[in-house]
């Protein structure tokens, strides 16, 4: 497995695995990032200062994505963990994981002190994941993600 940050020529993969994975869990489509227009490209969403998007290969072949992003309206030295999706073929396998350290340790080199994200009932078995990484369930949303269908939030204190 390796990782690295995001590439322009990227873009229609990481896309495609973001749309496979809430067909793959029949989740809800408008008001989440399969219907945000950033989704078809990430490369350029993640030009943004304080920003990375770490992608996961396996034998060359994209299999994920996941990214530390500074959503508006967050609470100062806040970030968003975001576009956090794998394709069927690399799930179990403990690239979320990688990713989600990855990301962590991106986040605290940016300068945040907490990460941040929204989620969604069909991703349960993320959001336990979650849990274990050290993410503490929230009442409420913080930002301004535009991600209105997102009825989970969570945030974690860094360092």
């Amino acid at each position: 497995m390796n990782l690295r940050k995001v590439k322009a020529t990227d873009n229609a993969t990481l896309a495609a695995i973001i749309s496979s994975a809430f067909d793959d869990y029949d989740a809800p489509k408008r008001g989440t990032v399969y219907s945000d227009p950033t989704t078809d490209d990430l490369y350029t969403l993640f030009q943004t200062e304080r920003s990375v998007l770490w992608v996961a290969e396996i034998n060359g072949a994209i299999v994920g994505c996941c990214g530390v992003y500074p959503t508006p309206e967050l609470p100062a030295n806040y970030a968003e963990l975001v576009k956090f999706y794998l394709n069927k073929t690399a799930r179990g396998l403990g690239v979320g994981r990688a990713l989600m350290e990855q990301c962590t340790q991106s986040a605290i080199e940016l300068g945040y002190t907490h990460l941040y994200l929204e989620s969604l009932p069909q991703f349960s078995n993320a959001v336990s994941i979650y849990e274990k990484q050290g993410y503490q369930l929230l009442d409420h949303p913080l930002g301004e993600s535009g991600h209105t269908s997102c009825d989970i939030w969570m945030v974690k204190e860094l360092g």
